[in-house]
Parts: structure tokens; sequence; C-alpha cells
């Protein structure tokens, strides 16, 4: 079997024996026994088991074919909204964006193609038409584009930061704003190849927050807006600031809650895409609604605090169907900063010490005039809220 894959951007000056046995998933003299066949390569020059893999490179791979079982199809993948030019489907979780080494479960992009959609040609190999993925463990909106023209222009707006993506999030403890925003980079993990963390050598990094509805101490529904499309930043920027995901074990979620909830995975929903058709240019919203999984732990979570009114309201979720809206106009919501610095010159906020177990600070439920930036300061380790 050939295969031909661009060089991933975070294997870029790594040793070539190494960036093999991540691209493959197999052990490093394994890899290093592909290479000295000749079965792993890069295109257009020699290389050796040292060789340091630069950006532009294409590794090509020259395997035994191996039999495999047909990639499973899913079924309970909604599509929402689908025109020539793009599709916007409502994945389920446990569902991946593409097909990877390691994954055997079902993807966006097969079960597009199982049910006869097609797909443009432009991207990365086995990620054509993908301009924005969720997780795995990520339920909600998720738009795939079917031509050429879709794929460059959305491309361009998701780098650009013109799409506002929308996810509702239930995190661990009671955030002490009710509006705000964590500004940090973020980056791959030293003790992980799967887990990330703010780090200063991260990527820029910026999450707004608006609270929904509060749990006393135990839990704050959030409704979330992200600038930027880091690898499981929302997960990372609330836990680095002692607000995990409930359901979340990767990012120090309290597992005694987890189970309490009933939930295996994080309690991450993407709830509306909003977006400039890439042909007609109107201004395109897309709007889901919770899977039963988190809807129940919802229900749960309210049933615990039944005897206490909650601070905040939660928004309407809307109605059991996905909906689809078009409007001539974007709006553009403001948030409050939040920072490490203590007081921001010309305001009268003053941070407060980022929330660690056993020190969760009293809910402040009224508005909160200062606006606050959070800068990380080293690599932040997520600790359990028990």
């Amino acid at each position: 079997m050939n295969r031909m894959i661009p060089a991933p951007d975070a294997l870029i000056g790594k040793r070539f024996d190494i960036a093999v046995a991540k691209m493959l998933g197999i052990s490093r003299s394994k890899a290093a026994d592909l290479i000295d066949s000749g079965q792993a390569r890069v295109l257009g020059r020699d290389v050796a088991r040292s060789s340091t893999l630069t950006a532009g490179e294409t590794v090509e791979f020259d395997l035994e074919e191996e039999h495999q079982e047909p990639e499973p199809i899913a079924n309970d993948m909604a599509v929402v909204y689908e025109d020539d030019d793009i599709v916007v489907v409502d994945k389920p979780v446990g569902v991946a964006a593409h097909a990877s080494i390691g994954w055997t479960g079902p993807t966006v992009l097969g079960s597009l193609r199982d049910r006869g959609v097609h797909i443009t040609s432009l991207g990365a190999a086995g990620r054509e038409g993908i301009v924005s993925r969720l997780d795995v463990g990520t339920s909600g909106l998720m738009l795939v584009c079917k031509s050429d023209l879709a794929y460059t222009e959305m491309r361009r707006q998701f780098a650009e930061h013109e799409v506002k993506k929308t996810y509702h999030a239930l995190v661990q403890g009671s955030l002490k704003q009710n509006k705000a925003t964590i500004e940090a980079p973020i980056g791959r993990a030293k003790v992980s190849d799967f887990r990330f963390c703010v780090t200063p050598a991260g990527k820029p990094a910026v999450t707004h927050w608006d609270v929904l509805e509060r749990f006393g101490h135990e839990a704050t529904l959030v409704s979330v807006n992200l600038e930027t499309g880091r690898t499981h930043q929302i997960r990372v920027h609330f836990s680095s600031i002692g607000h995990p995901l409930c359901g979340d074990p990767m990012y120090g979620a309290n597992p005694v809650l987890s189970e309490a909830l009933s939930l295996d995975r994080q309690w991450l929903h993407a709830m509306k895409l909003e977006f400039r058709h890439p042909r007609t240019h109107v201004w395109t919203t897309v709007e889901s609604h919770y899977p039963a999984d988190l809807a129940q732990a919802l229900e749960t979570m309210r049933a615990r605090h039944a005897e206490q009114p909650a601070a905040v309201a939660v928004a309407d979720t809307g109605s059991p169907d996905t909906s689809v809206a078009l409007s001539d106009s974007a709006g553009v919501p403001g948030s409050d900063v939040i920072t490490e610095s203590g007081v921001v010159p010309g305001l009268d906020g003053v941070l407060p010490t980022p929330a660690v177990a056993g020190a969760e600070p009293t809910p402040d439920v009224s508005p909160v005039a200062s606006s606050r930036r959070l800068t990380c300061r080293d690599d932040v380790t997520p600790r359990p809220l028990l």
C-alpha cells in the first residue's frame, strides 16, 4: 500500500524516525526499520533516521497491504443544512472528524460519503473539505465543504476569525464573573502527546464566556465563543483557571461528580455556527440542541439544586429540532477581559487568584464592570476539584 502524507505541523523539526513513529502509531525501532528498508521516505531527497523533517515536505510510505474492516458509519449523525457548496452536520459524540492512524470508529467524512455526499478534493489527504474540527468526545455542529469555492472561502473566514462559533459547557465550580475572556497561549503538554496546556511557548488562544446558569459552588453552565480554534481550547482554558469541564478526566474533572451525572465524556456541545455563505455572502446561522446524555446530566444537576434559586437563568436552547436562520448582518458580542497583572490601568478591577481545589470564591452575581485579561506564567497541570 502506497500512501503519501504531508508533514504534520506538530512534527516539523523532529527526527525522521520520531516523526514516522508518531505518524504511524508504531514504535521508534519499527519506524527505523521502515526507514532503513526504504518503506518510509521523503519525496525529493534522501533521508536517514536522524534527518530532520522540514515544512512543506511529503512523507511517502510503502507498506504491506493489510486487511481492513469497513469503516463504521454514524447513522445517527444528522445533516442540519446542505446545499451545493456546504454541508453542516450535528456530530454525535464518538465520531471523529476524519480518519487517522489508530482510529477505528466512525468519521464525519466517511459517513457523509457513505450517503453519497460529494466532498471537495481540496485539503490535506484524508481531511478533504474540512476547515474546522470537533474532538471525538465533543458533540455538535461541524461544517464540511462540498465545492472548491466553499473550501477556499470558508478556510479564509475561519483563518480570519470571521466565523462565530458558540459552545455550551458545564464547568466545575462557581465562576466569579458573569462574563469574561481567557487569553492564554496553548501548546502540547510535555507529559503527553495527546494533552495540551497553557504555556508561554504555545499559540495564541482567546476564549470568551458568559454565564447561563449557576448551580451553587458545584458547577456553572456557560456559553462560550472562540476567537481562535486551538486543539482542546475550551477544555484547556477552563482547566487552567481551576474550572475543568464536568466529565473531562483528562483535564482534571472530579470523577465523583462525573459519575453522579452519568457522564463518560466532557459536557461540551457546539450549539451555534454563524458565517457568511461562501457563495451568496448571506449571514447564515445554524443552531443545534443538547444531545440526550448532556440534557440528562443537566437535568440531574438542576435536580440537585432544585431548592436553590439560580443566580442566572439559563438561555433558551431552542426546540428539539436543529434550526437554520439567515440574515443580512452579523452581531459582534462584547466581553469583559481577565488579567493576572492585578489592576488594569483606568479600571477598578483586580484579578482574582485562579480558582483551585478547596478555594472556590463566593459567586458574584452582579455585573462585572472591570476589564481583565488572563495570561500564563508556566505550564498548568490541571487538578481535580474535590
